[in-house]
């Protein structure tokens, strides 16, 4: 008996807090990129420069500060028409849609792993990340039909009550 409680526990826990397995990432590792990215600026090779803005763009969009998050994502807009293959195209696609899903913009994330998916169809990480999307506005519409009516409930609680009051 315990053990069912437990595991519904454990359902509305993972309902509310989403549960989804996209990695975060810390400030420090944010820093550590911004040097890196700092220190290739300096040298003469674009392909490093390239790669580090990459590993920095990883970071922002994963990052639990949402200014962090909004920088990865202009970041990745400014470079996505200098993407010289396919699976730098892939790469980026997955990464704003990573952004915007922790923005809260399901729609957009959702086209961008649709995108993301006409380049790489069985990419495992576009998969998990579109379930992510997909649960969530699943979520979100479970919850505004809730929160619509309990508002509906109370007002019809309130009409009732006022009526009763009348007579």
């Amino acid at each position: 008996m315990e053990a069912k409680i437990g595991k519904i526990f454990e359902s509305v826990g993972s309902f509310f807090g989403g549960g989804d397995q996209i990695p975060w990432c810390d400030r420090d590792i944010i820093a550590g990129c911004e040097r890196e990215v700092a220190d290739a600026a300096k040298g003469d090779s674009e392909e490093l420069k390239s790669e580090s803005i990459m590993r920095l763009s990883w970071a922002l969009v994963h990052s639990r500060q949402a200014e962090d998050v909004q920088r990865g994502i202009a970041m990745l807009e400014a470079s996505l028409a200098n993407s010289s293959s396919p699976l730098q195209q892939r790469e980026k696609l997955y990464l704003l849609g990573v952004g915007y899903y922790r923005t809260g913009e399901c729609s957009r994330s959702r086209q961008l792993v649709e995108q993301c998916l006409v380049i790489a169809p069985d990419w495992r990480q576009a998969l998990a990340l579109k379930k992510a999307v997909e649960d969530r506005i699943a979520k979100d519409g479970v919850i505004g039909i809730g929160i619509t009516a309990t508002a509906v409930g109370l007002i019809a609680g309130g009409i009732a009550a006022a009526l009763a009051r009348k007579k």
